[in-house]
This record gives C-alpha cells, sequence and structure tokens, in this order.
C-alpha cells in the first residue's frame, strides 16, 4: 500500500494545466487510438473517430472496458487498446503474439492450447479446464483455450483488461481479460482485399484476406469478413530430409447482419466460422534433454528448426458460432442483450519424446458446446450517478477421447513396447450470476464507483478408462460474491488519479484427463491497485498503474510422472505486485513513439508440496520431484519487459511513404514450479515500409519479422521423456498488396 501511495503522490506533481472545474461528460469526444498510427490509407475500420489531432495533439479511443462506451483516458481501470492497424502494422497477426505490445501479458502455447497469462495469473490449458484470463469477442465470452487460438481478421480494436474483472465480467476474468471488438456492418458500400507473400527458411507464407461491407436498405446492412492463411512446412526433418514440419492451414469467415428499425433500437446478428489444420503444434527438443539418448539410432537436432519424430505432429481445429446482440433505448433507461451459441472440435497429437524413437504419442479429440445469454440495463442520460446492472447464465458440455500411448517400464536400449489408455472425459458446466455497478460525482472532479457481482456455478464431471467408468458422476457447486470499489481523481483536465480494489474468482475445475473425483479448490484473487492518466502536453500521453495481488489457491497444472498426463493442483498462496508504464510522444505530426514497461514481482508465498522435475545428468530425461517451492518464481511471469515502437508517415507529391519499427524484449521466463526449465531473456524486432499512391486505391507493403532471428520457446513440456516446446517462427520477409474500393 506505501508503494502504491508514494508512486501517485510522485506522479501528482508533475506539472498539468490548471485545475478543472468541470469535467468534460464522457464520451463527447470524438476520438481515436494513441497508437493507431499508420493505419492502412483508405481504411475507415483502423481507427474509430478522429479527434482534433492539429498541433501534434494526442487522441484517444473510446473503449468497453466498464460494459458502456468511455474514453480509455477516464476510466478507472488499466487498459490497453490497440486498433487493428496497429496490430497488423506491428506484425501481431494472433492472439498469442499480444504479448508484443501489450505490457504484463505473456502469450503462451502448450500443442494447440492458448495460455494467456497476464501479471503471472493464468491457467495451464487442461482438458475441463478455463483459462484465469477470460476472452471475448464483441463482448461474448469465448471458453475454449483451444479454439480461441486465433488469428486476428477484421479487427476494430483490442482491449485488454489487467487486474480481476470480477464485478463487471464475471467468471474466469480472475486476472484479466482481453476483448476482441470487430467492426458493425457499415450502410455506406465499402471494402478491401489484401494478398500477402512470404518466405521463412525456403518456405512459402500466403495470407489472402478481405472485407466488405454495406447497406441493404435504409435499415438493413450487412458485412464479411474473411481470411485464408497457408503456411508451408518450414522445420527440417532429419530422419527423410528436406522439410516436413510446422504447415497449417487456417480458413475463417464471419458475417454480420446489422437491422436498425429506428434510432432507438438495433440488432446485430453474427456468425462465424473458422477451422485450423496441419502440424503448428511441432514440439522440438529443448537443450537436447530427452530420454531417447539411451536409445541407438536417435537423431537429435543441431540447430533450431530441425525435428526428428516418428509421430507426425497435428492439429486440427473447428470452431463455429452464432450471436444475436440487441440494443434498445427506453426512456432514460438502454437494455442490451446478448445470447450466444457456440461449438468447437480440436483433435491434436504430438510425438511424446520429439525423436525418431517410439517412446509414446499423446492424442486429444474432444468437442465443447456452449450457450450463454446475458442482460444489461444501464442509465442513458446524463447526470451525477451512472448505473449497470444485469444478469447472465452460461452453460457448457465438453466431451472426447484422451487416447495416450506410454511405453512399459524397460531398461534402455531396449525398446520397449507400447500400450494405449483411452479416457473419456464428460465435463458440463452452468453457472448464474446477477451484477451491478454505479458511479456517482462526489464533485466535479471527483468520482466514486462501486459494484458487485454474485455467481453461482455447478460443475458435474464424468470420466471413464478404456470404456470402464471410474466413477459416477460427480457434482460441486461453487457460489461467491466478488466486488470492486474505486475512485478517480480528475485534477486537471487532461489528467487524473484513480485507486481501485477489486476481487476476483475461478470456481474449481475437475481435470478431464485424471482419475480423481475430487475437483480443485477455487482461487481467489484480492487486488489494490492505483494509477494516473494523464496529457501532460499535447504531445505527451503518460499512464502508470501500479498493483499488488492477494493471490490465494491458485490452479497450476503440471506432468504426471507415470501417465505424462498434465495434473492439476492449487499453490495455496502467491506474492506478486508490480507496475506497468505506457508512453505515447507524437514530437512530430509524422511521427509517434510509443514506449511500454512492466515490471512484476512474482514468487509462490506457500507452495510445499510441488509435483516437478529436475533434469537428469547428460541430458537424459528428467527426475520426478515433490519439492518445496514456496518463494520460487511464478511460471510465465517475467520479472520486467519492454515494448518500443516507432512509426512514421510523410505525404509526397507521389504518395504517401510510411514506417514501423517494432522492439520487445522479454526477461526470463521459468516455465516450471522448481525454476529449472526456462526462456533466457530475448528479443524480437519487426518492421515494416508502405507507399500508398494518391488515390489511396493501393497500399503496397513490405515487412519483415523476427528480424534478428532469435529462437524463443513458445513454452515447454517438461516430463520424464525430457523437455521440448514450440518455437516461434524463424525471420520472415513478406509483401503485401491491398486494393481498397
Amino acid at each position: 500500500m506505501e508503494r502504491l501511495v508514494s508512486i501517485a503522490v510522485l506522479c501528482a506533481s508533475v506539472s498539468f494545466p490548471a485545475m478543472a472545474q468541470t469535467v468534460p461528460p464522457v464520451g463527447t469526444s470524438s476520438t481515436v487510438d494513441a497508437e493507431a498510427a499508420a493505419p492502412a490509407p483508405g481504411d475507415p475500420d483502423a481507427m474509430t473517430a478522429v479527434a482534433d489531432q492539429d498541433n501534434n495533439g494526442i487522441g484517444d479511443i473510446v473503449v468497453t472496458a466498464t460494459r458502456r462506451e468511455e474514453r480509455l483516458q477516464k476510466i478507472p481501470v488499466t487498459v490497453t487498446a490497440i486498433t487493428g492497424g496497429a496490430l497488423e502494422s506491428s506484425g501481431v497477426l494472433d492472439t498469442r503474439q499480444l504479448t508484443q505490445v501489450v505490457p504484463g501479458l505473456v502469450g503462451s502455447r502448450n500443442a494447440g492450447v492458448n495460455q494467456p497469462v497476464i501479471r503471472g495469473v493464468g491457467s495451464g490449458g487442461v482438458v475441463g479446464d478455463e483459462s484465469s484470463i477470460a476472452t471475448y469477442i464483441d463482448g461474448v465470452y469465448q471458453p475454449d483455450p483451444w479454439t480461441t487460438n486465433l488469428d486476428l481478421v477484421e479487427i476494430q480494436r483490442v482491449e485488454v483488461l489487467r487486474g480481476p474483472q470480477g464485478t463487471l465480467f464475471g467468471r474466469n476474468a480472475t486476472g484479466g481479460l482481453i476483448n476482441i471488438i470487430t467492426p458493425d456492418p457499415s450502410f455506406d458500400f465499402r471494402g478491401h482485399v489484401a494478398a500477402t507473400a512470404g518466405v521463412l527458411r525456403g518456405a512459402g507464407d500466403y495470407d489472402l484476406r478481405g472485407y466488405m461491407t454495406g447497406g441493404l436498405s435504409d435499415k438493413f446492412a450487412m458485412d464479411f469478413a474473411g481470411l485464408y492463411k497457408k503456411t508451408d512446412n518450414y522445420i527440417t526433418d532429419l530422419v527423410h530430409g528436406g522439410k516436413r514440419y510446422g504447415e497449417d492451414e487456417y480458413y475463417s469467415l464471419r458475417s454480420k447482419l446489422l437491422f436498425r428499425p429506428s434510432d432507438s433500437a438495433q440488432f446485430v446478428l453474427t456468425g462465424d466460422y473458422a477451422k485450423r489444420d496441419g502440424g503448428s503444434n511441432a514440439n522440438q527438443i529443448y537443450q537436447n534433454n530427452t530420454v531417447a539418448r539411451s536409445y541407438p539410432g536417435v537423431i537429435l537436432p543441431t540447430g533450431p528448426w530441425q525435428a526428428a519424430y516418428n509421430y507426425d505432429p497435428q492439429l486440427n481445429l473447428e470452431r463455429f458460432g452464432i450471436t444475436l446482440q440487441s440494443r434498445l433505448d427506453i426512456g432514460a433507461i438502454r437494455v442490451e442483450t446478448a445470447s450466444s451459441y457456440q461449438n468447437g472440435e480440436i483433435y491434436q497429437q504430438q510425438d511424446r519424446d520429439s525423436t525418431n524413437i517410439n517412446l509414446g504419442l499423446g492424442q486429444v479429440d474432444t468437442r465443447q458446446r456452449t450457450f450463454s445469454q446475458e442482460v444489461r440495463v444501464l442509465s442513458d442520460t446524463p447526470g451525477p450517478f451512472q448505473w449497470l446492472a444485469g444478469a447472465y447464465y452460461y452453460t457448457s458440455h465438453l466431451d472426447g477421447i484422451v487416447p495416450t500411448t506410454t511405453p512399459a517400464k524397460v531398461p534402455p536400449p531396449t525398446l520397449p513396447t507400447l500400450s494405449t489408455t483411452t479416457t473419456s472425459p464428460d465435463v458440463r458446466v452452468s453457472s448464474l450470476a446477477g451484477f451491478a455497478e454505479g458511479t456517482y460525482s462526489l464533485t466535479s472532479t471527483l468520482f466514486l464507483t462501486a459494484g458487485g457481482r454474485y455467481t453461482t456455478e455447478v460443475r458435474k464431471f464424468e470420466q471413464a478408462t478404456n470404456g470402464v467408468p471410474l466413477f459416477p458422476q460427480q457434482r460441486s457447486r461453487f457460489d461467491k460474491f466478488t466486488y470492486r470499489g474505486a475512485l478517480r481523481w480528475q485534477f486537471a483536465p487532461d489528467a487524473n488519479i484513480y485507486l481501485n480494489y477489486g476481487t476476483g474468482f475461478k470456481s474449481g475445475v475437475y481435470n478431464g484427463v485424471g482419475t480423481s473425483p475430487t475437483p480443485t479448490r477455487p482461487e481467489n484473487l484480492t487486488s489494490i491497485e492505483g494509477g494516473i492518466k494523464a496529457d501532460p502536453a499535447r504531445w505527451l500521453r503518460t499512464n502508470l498503474s501500479v498493483f499488488h495481488y492477494d493471490y490465494k489457491d491458485l490452479q497450476v497444472s503440471a506432468r504426471d510422472p507415470i501417465t505424462n498426463l498434465v495434473l492439476l493442483q492449487n499453490a495455496a498462496t502467491a506474492k506478486i505486485y508490480g507496475g506497468e508504464l505506457e508512453l505515447t510522444l507524437v514530437p512530430m505530426h509524422d511521427l509517434n513513439l510509443t514506449g511500454k514497461f512492466s515490471y512484476l514481482h512474482g514468487e509462490y508465498g506457500e507452495f510445499p508440496l510441488a509435483q516437478g522435475f529436475t533434469p537428469n545428468p547428460n541430458g537424459v530425461g528428467n527426475t520426478a520431484v515433490i519439492a518445496d517451492v514456496s518463494g520460487n518464481r511464478i511460471v510465465l511471469a517475467p520479472r520486467t519487459a519492454v515494448n518500443l515502437a516507432a512509426d512514421w508517415s510523410h505525404a509526397y507529391a507521389m504518395g504517401r511513404i510510411g514506417a514501423r519499427l517494432n522492439f520487445y524484449h522479454s526477461d526470463r521466463i521459468y516455465y516450471d514450479f522448481t525454476n529449472n526449465f526456462s526462456q533466457k531473456p530475448y528479443s524480437l524486432l519487426n518492421g515494416q515500409i508502405s507507399f500508398t499512391p494518391p488515390d489511396e486505391k493501393f497500399v503496397f507493403t513490405l515487412a519483415m519479422t523476427n528480424i534478428t532471428n532469435t529462437v524463443v520457446f513458445q513454452s515447454l513440456r517438461v516430463s520424464p521423456n525430457g523437455t521440448d516446446g514450440i518455437l516461434e517462427k524463424p525471420r520472415e520477409l513478406k509483401g503485401t498488396i491491398r486494393f481498397n474500393f
């Protein structure tokens, strides 16, 4: 608490214009993302509405982080919001790569599972589990960590909320959330199509995407967004020669139908479909640590992006969804609803030892169906008290099979015989919640926010092994009241200080691949956070936040030393505190500079019986240990991270020329409780240049990602067989032609 107060006082001592007597009403200014620099010319959706930016002024962005449209700089919530145009020019093309532009976020991926972690809070992606970082698309919760491994197509903006969001968003937003916002249809006809061709390690990489929108009548409008991506094999096959692994093929379609019968009513029906095929989950050995070293004929890589498998990696994802959202203005209130059905399926397989020696195979073949319904009622007129209340219902059903092929216990060099055990999980979840939040203007410059949410969640679990039920259906119920309070002081027209106290909750979960009928304990997080959002000059924006977490019973995952399947357990406590600083500078009209810095102290407080591993001598696999890891660094929580970006664009008589450079650096990241396995500190550099003729019909772009060809593990799988993981893609050069109409 002393750290929060001292930093807030220090920031308040910065010189600002005279104290404001009144604060402009929220949302009255047209706004633009402070980091929207150099969107694709001719693309209206690359930005939100543009503010007056004469004299190098920095605009703002309207966000929905508080479940209503408000200016980013005016809300007492720590949010990073970036437009689709800025993401594209930064080389961020999928949800995991948001790491490179959002402070405090780590986008790990294990097999096909997305594992976002914010400020050290996240989950391991076990079958039947859900992430402690919620993912939303257009305000609708996306529960499946397998199918949220999404490529970004026609995105208006992405909002990343840091800290517990237990009041307005609720379930599984323990550490924060990622909200992907796509544009609604326009009544004006327009669109674009873009084709990209690239090369990485001699392999081709192709991308074709497009967007079109327009009015069907004076009350109906529709849009279509589509993406096709194909990455050829770029990982060298050490067994057969040539390139055989890493192939990825991705399709995505989305369409919205907008019906606006009057100025006070709007309905949006959205349908989406996505499919991924290939072997993008190809693991590679970490430091050549594998038990296969003990067997004759083993082939080990001599460098990155090389592999030798006896089972080819495979990752097939397919999802579709339909959502109906409505907005009705009824006098002084607004009623909003969202109804959504989603279906996601996955099949993935991985070589258990990532070598050409046959030591086993892991597979997952599951399907998840979900339905959610939310109703929100909120105040819709100016006044000293603004409020919001609502109810939320959610249900899901996940089932499938998880075959695991394991070797018999035979000492090397004799090759073991293999046997397959198939588990059949059936996990059902139903959740019901009511929530309310209000903000009252104590004075013209002092605002108090308070809110709460009550959640009841029921989980049911059945498990069979080789077709034989292990136990009767298990049922657990979890009830929790979460709440939030915030105080914001607008001490200058363009500067405010806020203090935020909030709680987050995630119910206990069953391990879908385990044999235990007992769920984990719920995890609970209490946060106190303070910050300042300020524009000391027209060319400078400084946003600072500091926080302290009380994190109890965090749900963590490890590998079973016998079955190699994922275990779930609770760590008693964690000690987490830190801060983030986001700077935006516009020293001249054509140049935009941003800097984002994060510091995180994250340690296990009490964790005396952690399931971990220590590497064996000479890199021959790992030995399972039960260890007291209290005081060790939390997994996926780098102590420091830095993002720097420079964006320049200037109009000449022949056309507009633009350039962007994006730099990201991360401190060491640990991937296990014992802190024996880690990704050393690393840096990534992306850049692009563009040319747009005066008529802005075409845009020509040349880009390079991972310019320094840095070798980075996205995650590590640690087991008795050894250590392996998925590498970031190597250096890639690509060119894009875009046509606007």
